[in-house]
């Protein structure tokens, strides 16, 4: 490990990280059981909850790039970014409360109600992200200790994902009492106040060290034009699109998945015959996916190395979609095989979002290279919107899907409501998987060419001064 990579603190590591684990306590929340909360339980048709994901996403094309020229026209004691997580932290939790609660109103009141809060969700997440993403460009100039931050961070994720996983059903039942509304307002009261506090200690344990060039002066038509001259940037976003797309469809089904398709069933194990719900079986596929995903987050530095990051990120995504796919030709009782399946799609896919954020800080130190401007927060905004772009296409999809194969919520379903809820837990997914592994084909920027990037990048702000040196 060299010098830059042992001065950034193991505590300014895991600081930086809880802020994903934080982000994520809402982030999978969604992800996972926004589409279930709002037909079964909120109780908006799948079709208008597809039209509602995609009107939502209007909000955000404006929302992200103002949010990204922000925060890099920022200036505070604290630094350019830090300053939000402060801000921003008790409204984001507020809201991901406000999402989560059922008010009595009519249909036509609770679609508006939806409408806003959701849309107020995605304001406050974007006021927080984009400035937590910039973040970790700004934390060292070195582009192999950003990969390792980059692991913590997505690890740090991922355990915000295994808490949700592990608890949020359990505690909807147990704090709602029999009322599933109340259930899930508590729920996210709970999870709100965690998130709180985890970004408070990322704001007080991290650093900013990198700085624009001194002579950059920001002008936004500018720094959109490097943006959509950026070459590796497009392809990272684009793939982005397709990988959320694919994680949407294929999260958001499971909980149908298993509630529908599966139901409860009696395994044999170690010659004793047990019986299982579908809400322990749900959690336990969730968990077991989780951990073989941190397995896989672990060993990325290591397959970054040997093989690089465009070819991890294409294989690994790549494969992740063949694994899905294999989901189709699962039988209700086929319980071990899922799980089986579970695991080896879950490791694969592990080592896909740690590269996606790494290689965006990396597109943002090209793009200073060639153009002697940065605008770091400005690209990671754009990029949460192809994140936010690729989830809002997957709900949309998974809700249009739905609906399209005649499913009806906390009903006995038809033979094609069950073939829908097949179809969006294994093939439908396995496409956009595999088209974003395609798009990565052609991404240039090699660990080589990196190195020599980095280089010429800190030869630039050693004679200009503008790189404040790394010390624990």
């Amino acid at each position: 490990m060299n010098s830059e990579a042992q001065n950034i603190p193991l505590t300014e590591k895991i600081g930086y990280s809880l802020g994903d684990t934080a982000s994520n306590l809402i982030f999978q929340t969604i992800l996972f059981f926004i589409t279930y909360f709002y037909t079964d339980v909120f109780g908006i048709a799948p079709a208008t909850l597809a039209t509602m994901f995609l009107i939502t996403r209007i909000w955000d094309a404006v929302n992200d790039p103002i949010m990204g020229a922000i925060a890099d026209r920022t200036n505070t004691r604290w630094g350019k970014f830090r300053p939000y997580l402060l801000w921003v932290a008790i409204p984001f939790g507020l809201v991901g409360v406000a999402v989560f609660t059922t008010p009595d109103l009519s249909m036509t009141g609770k679609i508006i109600y939806a409408y806003v809060t959701y849309i107020l969700l995605d304001f406050v997440y974007t006021a927080i992200n984009v400035p937590y993403s910039a973040l970790m460009g700004v934390m060292t100039s070195n582009a192999r200790v950003r990969t390792i931050l980059s692991q913590f961070r997505f690890a740090a994720a991922f355990l915000g994902g295994l808490i949700i996983q592990y608890s949020v059903l359990k505690l909807v039942r147990t704090l709602g009492k029999g009322n599933e509304a109340l259930g899930w307002q508590l729920t996210m009261v709970v999870l709100s106040m965690l998130a709180i506090i985890m970004f408070f200690i990322t704001f007080a344990t991290t650093k900013e060290r990198v700085k624009p060039p001194r002579e950059q002066k920001t002008f936004l038509k500018e720094d959109l034009r490097d943006l959509f001259r950026n070459k590796p940037w497009l392809l990272v976003a684009g793939a982005t699109v397709f990988q959320l797309t694919y994680i949407t469809i294929r999260n958001g089904s499971i909980i149908y998945y298993f509630k529908y398709f599966v139901g409860d069933q009696q395994l044999m194990l170690f010659g004793n015959t047990y019986m299982f719900s579908c809400d322990n079986m749900t959690s336990t596929f969730l968990i077991s996916g989780t951990l073989a995903t941190i397995l896989g987050i672990v060993l990325t530095g290591w397959f970054s190395k040997v093989f690089g990051k465009r070819n991890c990120y294409v294989g690994f995504l790549g494969v992740t979609g063949i694994f899905t796919a294999v989901f189709y030709f699962f039988n209700p009782v086929n319980i071990i095989p899922m799980f089986v399946m579970q695991l080896f799609a879950s490791f694969t896919f592990g080592p896909v979002s740690v590269l996606q954020w790494a290689m965006y800080t990396d597109t943002a130190d090209y793009s200073e290279w060639k153009n002697r401007r940065r605008a770091t927060a400005l690209l990671m905004a754009a990029s949460l919107f192809a994140l936010k772009l690729g989830v809002a296409l997957g709900g949309a999809l998974l809700a249009g899907l739905l609906a399209f194969y005649g499913y009806n919520p906390g009903v006995e379903q038809t033979a094609g409501g069950l073939l829908g809820i097949k179809l969006v837990m294994s093939l439908y997914p396995a496409i956009p998987a595999i088209i974003g592994a395609g798009v990565m084909l052609f991404y240039p920027l090699t660990n080589r060419m990196m190195v020599d990037i980095e280089k010429d990048l800190n030869e630039r702000r050693r004679k200009s001064g503008d790189q404040e040196p790394d010390k624990a």
